[in-house]
Order: C-alpha cells, then structure tokens, then sequence
C-alpha cells in the first residue's frame, strides 16, 4: 500500500511540475522619432514672462496624446548634443507643454531678477520622442 501511494505521489508530481505555461509576448516597440527646427523668429513674447514657440505635428494625434509618452529634447544653437526639457540654463528655464496636434515650448526667467526672459536667437532643433504604451 505504501508503495502504491509513493508511486501516485511521484506520478502526481511529475505530471504537475511538467505543466509549466510560458506566456510570450513578442511586441516591437512602435517608437517615433521627430527631428523640427525652430527659427529665432518664431519665437513669440507672452504676457511679459514668457518666450514661447509651437511646433505643429499632425503624428500627435488623440490616441497619441491621450495615451503615450511624448519626451522633447532641444539642441540649443543647433549644436552636436541635446538637452532634455524641462532644464535651467543660464537662469532661462526651459519646459513645454503638449496639446493634440502641437507642442509648445517656452522659456521664462528663472531667478526673477530680470522679470523678462532672454529671447533665443539661434536656430533650435527638436526631438520629439512618441513612446507608444501597450496597454
């Protein structure tokens, strides 16, 4: 009888441990990248406190807006390196804001020193990063 009921035993065992489900899941990143430039001209004053400029991009549609990740870079002067907004430099701090189909990128004073922020006067590229979730 002991026999019996450690055969099972090792055949019950067997069998569970063997039933292993693997779940795999193969999705590639549908990742966009978007490289824009802003001109020293495009830069608008608002409301005395601000610079602001927009980028409009029709790849950041309501699916895109509503549900995944919109990272900006810029490269001031259009130089070899980016910068990830938001950031401070030389008391100009740097954020943006996104709306369905824009981007708009402001730069105010800082340390309120100087109420007025610095106009940029170089050309400035973007990159706008669309980091799709999987939901």
């Amino acid at each position: 009888m002991k026999k019996l009921t450690l055969l099972l035993l090792c055949v019950a065992t067997l069998g569970l441990a063997s039933c292993k489900k693997d779940t795999i899941v193969n999705q590639t990143p549908n990742n966009l990248t978007i490289i824009k430039y802003i001109e020293p001209s495009a830069w608008s004053l608002v409301d005395n406190f601000t610079y602001s400029a927009t980028i409009q991009d029709s790849r950041i549609d309501k699916r895109t807006f509503e549900d995944d990740g919109i990272l900006v870079y810029v490269s001031r002067g259009n130089t070899n390196f980016y910068e990830q907004i938001p950031f401070v430099y030389d008391t100009q701090s740097y954020s943006y804001t996104v709306s369905q189909g824009s981007i708009s990128i402001d730069v105010q004073s800082s340390d309120f020193q100087s109420a007025a922020p610095v106009k940029p006067n170089s050309t400035m590229r973007v990159k706008i990063v669309l980091l799709e979730s999987f939901q």
